[in-house]
């Protein structure tokens, strides 16, 4: 567990407080987390390392009250977190091991169809270069794969999927369904039919994540697929 400051100025005021790193970042994602687990002070600080405290007019004009856990929760969700080196190199190599083990379970060699052994992987990882970003393995893996590929002969195992979208449900499911994309078709009624290829190792989540948006109104259907990407 990592203490750090998380700040947020408003107009010329700045406002400090200790909190729990690992708490708070789960805060910020949208996690439900007990606010006395990110505390870990007793002040809103103006100026923390000078000991200046935040004075109740201006905390009332910035959050609207001086309830302690309440500007704390605000300071978290809307400023910023001051993130340690050493925080920034274990997320990043907990976010590789995610991709590496993503490519054990959905990637297979295009010439033999068998399976890499994770060290493979890491080593073709640090042989061609690929830079992998501390963001979701399915926004990034595309970029990943592409970089792999000039080292090892290396193909994503996916399925085909037909997908029939309402026309009230197709500005929010365009996000989706983008990086998987291969044939969009605009429908009189003003609906939307996709075919996607959707890697096998992320098919549960999509699913979860189409439904919830569309309240389970997307007609869908598996379509045979030859290879992967």
């Amino acid at each position: 567990m990592t203490d750090t400051i998380a700040r947020l100025r408003h107009e010329k005021n700045t406002f400090e407080t200790m909190v729990d790193l690992d708490s708070a970042m789960k805060m910020r994602k949208g996690e439900e987390v007990d606010i006395n687990n990110i505390i870990k002070d007793t002040t809103i600080w103006s100026d923390l390392k000078k000991g200046m405290r935040a004075g109740d007019g201006e905390l009332m004009n910035a959050f609207g009250t001086t309830e302690f856990n309440k500007v704390v929760e605000r300071i978290v969700k809307k400023g910023n977190l001051e993130v340690t080196q050493e925080y920034r190199d274990e997320a990043l190599e907990s976010r590789k091991k995610q991709v590496i083990d993503f490519l054990v379970r959905n990637a297979v060699n295009a010439q033999t169809n068998q399976a890499f052994t994770p060290d493979i992987i890491e080593s073709a990882i640090k042989q061609a270069g690929v830079k992998i970003e501390n963001q979701s393995v399915d926004k990034q893996i595309k970029g990943i794969i592409e970089g792999l590929k000039t080292i090892i002969p290396i193909k994503i195992e996916t399925k085909k999927i037909k997908i029939k979208i309402p026309a009230e449900h197709t500005g929010k499911i365009y996000g989706l369904i983008q990086d998987y994309k291969e044939k969009e078709d605009w429908l009189n009624d003003g609906s939307l039919e996709v075919i996607l290829n959707i890697p096998i190792g992320i098919q549960s989540d999509f699913y979860d994540k189409l439904n919830n948006i569309t309240h389970g109104s997307a007609i869908t259907e598996e379509m045979k697929v030859e290879g992967g990407n």
